[in-house]
Parts: C-alpha cells; sequence; structure tokens
C-alpha cells in the first residue's frame, strides 16, 4: 500500500495490483459443523503461476474486506486469504495495516544475494535490537528458505551462495516475504512493514525486455534498493587493494550506468503520473563490495569511520556518505550515474556497503574471519525512516 493510494494494493508474491474487496479465501479444510468437508485438489491457478502442485481445499471469491468468510462448499468458516490474482495466500492482516513493498535490484555480480542475506541476519539480530524492531518471515516458506537456502549454507558453512539463475530458467521462483514490526510511538500500534525480496539474476537487467519480463515487481515498489558493483567501473576497477577477487568483465548492459538507466525506464513506464515528473519512489543506490576500495579514502572519509549505533537513522552521517560516495563517482567516471539520478528521481541517496568485510576466497568460500558486514543496512533503515517507520534525527 503506499501513501495517498486508497484502497490499491499489491500482492506481495506476484507484485499484480488488487484491492481489499477482491481478495479471496480458500477453505480451511475441516469437517464443518453440517459434516461436510471439502476434498483438496490441485489449484491450477496457483500452479501456473508459481509452479505449486500440491492439492489444497478449493478457493472462492469473497469480501476481502472482512476477517473470515464461509465456504460455499462445506458451509466452514474459513480466514485463509488468498491473492485473487496467484491466488498465494496472503499475509496476516495484509490490506488490513499499511504494508510497504521494498524490493532489491542488482547488477550482475553485485554480490545482491549476498546481501539479502547478510541485511535480514543483522535486521533479526543487531540492528534489530538497537532499532528495538524484529524481522520475521510472513509465510512458512519463507522461514523454511530463508534459513536453508541462505542462512546456513553462510553462517554456518561458510560457503558463498550461487549465483541466481535468470527469470527464464526459473520462471515460478518465489519471493521471499518478511515482516518487520516496529514499535509504534507514543499509544499507537505497533508498525508492520512489508519486505518482498525477489531475487533477480544480474541477467535479468541486460535489456529493458529483460527487465520487464524479470522484474515487474519495481513498477508495485514503494521503495528500491539498487546494488551496483563499483568494480565494474573502470576507474575503479583499477583501485581495487591487492587480493581482491574481481569481478568478470561484463557487457555494456552489465555496467552500472547502463543497469540504473534499464531500471528507470521500467519505472518510468510503469507510473502513471506524467511523463515530466520525477520518479517518487525512493531510491537507495548502494554500491557493494566497498572493502575492495576503503585503502584508497582519504583519512578524513566519512566511509572510514564507525557507522552510528543511534536507535534512530543519523541522516547527518548518511548525507557525508552521499556526498563521499559522490565525489568517488567523479573519480571512477560515473558520473553519468549522478546525472541519471539527479534528472529523475525526487529522493535517492548514494550508499557504500561491505556484505562479508572482505573478499571471498577462490573457491567460493567466506575467510575464517567470518561475516563482518559493514554498513549493510543504512539503505533500508534510509527507506524506512523516509516513510516514518523508523525515527530520523
Amino acid at each position: 500500500m503506499r501513501l495517498g493510494s486508497g484502497t490499491r494494493l499489491y500482492c506481495p508474491y506476484c507484485y499484480e495490483e488488487t484491492s481489499a474487496r477482491q481478495i479471496w479465501f480458500r477453505c480451511a479444510g475441516r469437517i464443518s459443523r453440517s459434516g461436510r468437508r471439502c476434498a483438496p485438489q490441485v489449484d491450477p491457478v496457483l500452479r501456473d503461476r508459481t509452479g505449486r502442485t500440491e492439492a489444497l481445499p478449493p478457493p472462492f471469491d469473497g469480501d476481502g474486506r472482512r476477517s473470515s468468510a464461509p465456504c460455499p462448499g462445506c458451509g466452514d468458516e474459513t480466514t485463509i486469504r488468498i491473492c485473487p490474482v496467484c491466488h498465494s495466500r496472503l499475509p496476516v492482516q495484509f490490506g488490513k495495516v499499511p504494508s510497504r513493498l521494498i524490493v532489491p535490484v542488482g547488477a550482475k555480480e553485485a554480490g545482491k544475494t549476498v546481501f539479502m542475506t547478510v541485511l535480514v541476519h543483522e535486521l533479526m539480530h543487531q540492528t534489530g535490537q538497537r532499532l528495538n524492531a524484529a524481522i520475521t518471515g510472513a509465510d512458512d516458506s519463507t522461514r523454511e528458505r530463508f534459513t536453508r537456502d541462505y542462512e546456513q549454507p553462510m553462517y554456518r558453512d561458510s560457503e558463498l551462495l550461487a549465483p541466481t539463475t535468470t527469470a527464464a530458467a526459473t520462471p515460478h521462483r518465489a519471493p521471499l516475504v518478511f515482516r518487520f514490526t516496529t514499535e509504534g510511538r507514543g499509544r499507537r500500534a505497533p508498525q508492520r512493514t512489508l519486505l518482498s525480496f525477489f531475487d533477480t539474476a544480474g541477467e535479468d537487467l541486460r535489456s529493458q525486455r529483460s527487465v520487464e519480463r524479470g522484474v515487474r515487481y519495481l513498477g508495485a515498489a514503494d521503495g528500491i534498493l539498487l546494488l551496483l558493483d563499483p568494480l565494474q567501473m573502470p576507474g575503479a576497477r583499477g583501485l581495487a587493494a591487492v587480493g581482491s577477487r574481481l569481478p568478470t568483465p561484463g557487457t555494456t548492459g552489465d555496467e552500472p550506468a547502463n543497469v540504473l538507466e534499464n531500471v528507470t525506464d521500467l519505472i518510468l513506464g510503469a507510473q502513471e503520473k506524467k511523463p515530466r515528473d520525477r520518479i517518487g519512489k525512493p531510491l537507495a543506490i548502494v554500491f557493494t563490495k566497498m572493502d575492495a576500495l576503503l585503502h584508497d579514502l582519504k583519512d578524513t572519509s566519512p566511509l572510514l569511520r564507525p557507522p552510528p549505533r543511534t536507535p534512530y537513522f543519523d541522516d547527518r552521517d548518511s548525507l557525508e556518505v552521499h556526498t563521499e560516495m559522490q565525489r568517488l563517482l567523479a573519480r571512477w567516471n560515473g558520473s553519468r550515474i549522478d546525472q541519471i539520478a539527479q534528472l529523475n528521481y525526487r529522493h535517492y541517496r548514494y550508499f557504500g556497503v561491505s556484505a562479508l568485510g572482505e573478499s571471498p576466497t577462490a573457491d567460493n568460500r567466506i575467510c575464517a574471519r567470518g561475516i563482518r558486514p559493514y554498513r549493510v543496512t543504512s539503505p533500508i533503515l534510509w527507506i524506512l525512516a523516509q516513510f516514518g517507520i523508523i525515527g530520523v534525527k
């Protein structure tokens, strides 16, 4: 749900637009008081949209503004609400409390999957404690997949995650949907925000056509995390510290400025405002792998000081990092990125981060010192601060 968007909602699983009234229900599958029970069956809509083929109780149309509805087949009351487009089960209280879709995209080898894993882990632990906030999986699949496929391989086995396959190769890949809960101010109830992470491959950002096919969710996004690899920029690549693991030189479409252009074109095509209007979605432009470039910075660089550990978003520190990244862009021959951002976005900010703290080993393992993230949560905290979800000073 966006500010000023009325009752329009976006499903966090398929990113299609809907409204609370249009939300469907799914039978609970219990024996009703009349002794009837609906037989489970494959849902063809859910199968075609998500690839799920398990037998489930039948779906039915209903007024999703209500918390429950009687199943027309068995008469039993159900509270299972589903998306009317993809038939995925919606998070609890979806459409009843404000929610934001904050989505990440990234260029090839920008480390988006690693960044996302470390980001969620930090929000679950250190950053969550500092902000008195909690992040949890919004559904059983997210909780199981994040632990099994992302967190355990990195934090338990010290293995670097494999590159994400393209949307064409895995058409039914489901997003990871998290619920970020913060303490309400005064007597207000806790604020809950949905974070929907659809792990796209870098190849899905190489052209306008593949962007439209692979990242439809940008049009539904309230805030965007754009991850760019500075080591794909010739001006920065030559400055990398000795021993740094350099990404494979990409095609023209992998260059950070071109990735930003492709993403911008898609958003402009999706928005309903006049073409001359700047994009209102907050855009965090995140330069990853900064550990390879910190040695080249001036001693007074804000990127060399410890990040704030305040129970709010420190805007002064963030603005100083933003200005420093602008200076570095000019040095890296990346001023076109700044031109595109200035001309097309009302709210954007630069960030320099490192998810691991140092380059992984040659055999795709995390170094013996372990994961030591650097400023990883700053981009998403800035976006949350833009929406008033966390405090800012």
